[in-house]
């Protein structure tokens, strides 16, 4: 992704170099550099949705407003804008330590049970999550205040907090494998992802030398049906797991002038594999299970106790809700997009799988207002290419954002160009000062790269503060000159002056 953004960033300088001394823009002008957009050689055949208004509804570029297109990742921006108003930015997912059966002279006879509440951030890398280690003490201090000293049953990682597929029946095979196809649990780890250590072999079609790392899973079966390519070849290499035994296959080339590198893919069991480590580390502080780790799922699953028949010894809470959101948009984390997506299913419903969430969604668009557009959602993270958007659709949502009380910290969630995340190579010429007004989510897959958000006017006036929406699908030239014409469009309206 990282490359993607450097290649952007590369064909745009430019172009950026020459927009940006542009000042006091008019309706005009525009409305022009749409124009010379859309009537350029990149365009033909493309399909194009774009509105551009301002903070008190005037026009300032349209055309085909209405059109429904891919989104990609700007589907984040329906997930995260309606979780922070309705959930508001001090939520936390709690997750819980319980048990079953009783206690007996410092024994527990029955499971002790980690019971999860959707938090996306379990073991992962990310700063905003609780370090591991911190974690597992806590959890290991409710444990011995409770009296346990040794449990006879197992360690039962349970994500029954969410319901339905872990990711959606839409998703490209190819993807499901992926570090961004992962899908969410209701007990993650470690993002659910698998990683392994990758160098090419000595010469193309030699085995691919790749070896598991984090995290140990000494229970799968890794079946590697890759080869070493041709120099120029690059990396084609895909996992394919399975959900219902525990194997997954590497298939695909990676070039024999490749780098090393670690290959993040997805890992199917992540409350098994979460169960496995606390054991591990209980063990090491000397309190024994007899049975080890398991889950509740169809592969490592026990026979588990209804929820609500658990008795509750304890919890611990994520980062507030604002910290996972503005991951989520800068860093375009899927896995935490579609565990929002759920958790509104859950919140308002009482189901966290999908079709949950599509009710809870559409009730909490017709809450804020945000009426009578047609649109076909799928899932939180844009990874399915049934999402259907229309840049009327983005546009009043983000407006309507404008009035929640949590706009602020929705606002702060979107990177801007040339800040952390996947805006991080964006118009790199633009001075600081430009750039800092643009608060906008991307969105890329093959032949489709859209870019919505907010311009902050120079004045500080709220009602000239631009609002826009530009989507493209069906681009057939190299992505990098498609960003180029968006950066112009952007560029121009920054640099908007509203006429007295």
């Amino acid at each position: 992704m990282r490359q993607i953004y450097k290649m952007l960033a590369a064909g745009s300088i430019l172009l950026s170099m020459c927009m940006y001394t542009a000042e006091g823009q008019t309706r005009d002008d525009v409305t022009e550099a749409m124009k010379n957009v859309l009537g350029s050689d990149d365009f033909k055949g493309a399909s194009v949705s774009m509105l551009a208004v301002t903070g008190d509804g005037d026009t300032l570029l349209c055309h085909d407003s209405g059109r429904l297109l891919i989104p990609a990742s700007n589907m984040k921006l329906v997930s995260t804008a309606l979780a922070m108003h309705s959930l508001g930015p001090d939520y936390r997912y709690g997750t819980g330590i319980g048990y079953s059966g009783t206690i007996e002279d410092g024994t527990l006879r029955g499971d002790l049970y980690i019971i999860g509440g959707g938090d996306p951030t379990i073991g992962s890398a990310n700063p905003i999550a609780t370090p591991l280690d911190t974690l597992f003490g806590e959890w290991m201090e409710m444990i011995s205040d409770t009296g346990i000293s040794h449990i006879e049953g197992n360690i039962v990682g349970d994500g029954r907090f969410f319901s339905g597929m872990d990711g959606h029946p839409t998703w490209e095979v190819c993807d499901a494998g992926t570090y961004y196809g992962t899908g969410t649990s209701g007990l993650s780890f470690y993002e659910n992802v698998q990683d392994f250590n990758v160098s090419a072999g000595e010469k193309p079609g030699d085995p691919v030398n790749i070896e598991p790392g984090y995290p140990e899973t000494p229970w799968m079966e890794f079946i590697y049906s890759c080869t070493t390519g041709k120099p120029g070849t690059g990396n084609s290499l895909y996992f394919y797991p399975d959900s219902f035994y525990p194997c997954g296959e590497m298939r695909g080339t990676f070039a024999v002038d490749r780098q090393p590198r670690t290959e993040h893919a997805a890992n199917r069991f992540p409350e098994y594999t979460l169960a496995w480590y606390f054991w591990r580390f209980l063990a090491d502080n000397g309190i024994e299970s007899e049975e080890g780790p398991a889950d509740t799922g169809p592969v490592f699953g026990i026979c588990a106790m209804p929820q609500d028949s658990l008795k509750i010894i304890g919890r611990t809470f994520s980062a507030p809700l604002s910290d996972i959101i503005a991951e989520t948009n800068r860093k375009s984390n899927n896995l935490y997009a579609e565990t929002l997506m759920k958790t509104l299913g859950k919140e308002y419903c009482g189901s966290g799988c999908y079709d949950s969430s599509y009710v809870a969604v559409r009730g909490l668009l017709e809450e804020t207002g945000v009426t009578g557009h047609k649109t076909i959602i799928r899932d939180g993270s844009g990874l399915s290419r049934e999402n259907l958007l229309s840049a009327d659709f983005l546009c009043d949502l983000l407006m309507k954002m404008t009035l929640s009380p949590s706009f602020e910290d929705f606002f702060n969630s979107l990177p801007r160009p040339g800040g952390i995340g996947t805006l991080e190579y964006e118009m790199q010429s633009v001075p600081f000062s430009i750039k800092d007004r643009i608060r906008m989510k991307s969105g890329s897959m093959g032949g489709v790269r859209c870019l919505s958000g907010y311009i902050i006017p120079e004045t500080g006036a709220r009602e000239d503060m631009i609002i826009f929406s530009l989507l493209v699908n069906g681009y057939t030239v190299p992505l990098y000159r498609i960003q180029r014409a968006l950066d112009s469009i952007i560029l121009s309206l920054a640099a908007y002056c509203p006429q007295p």
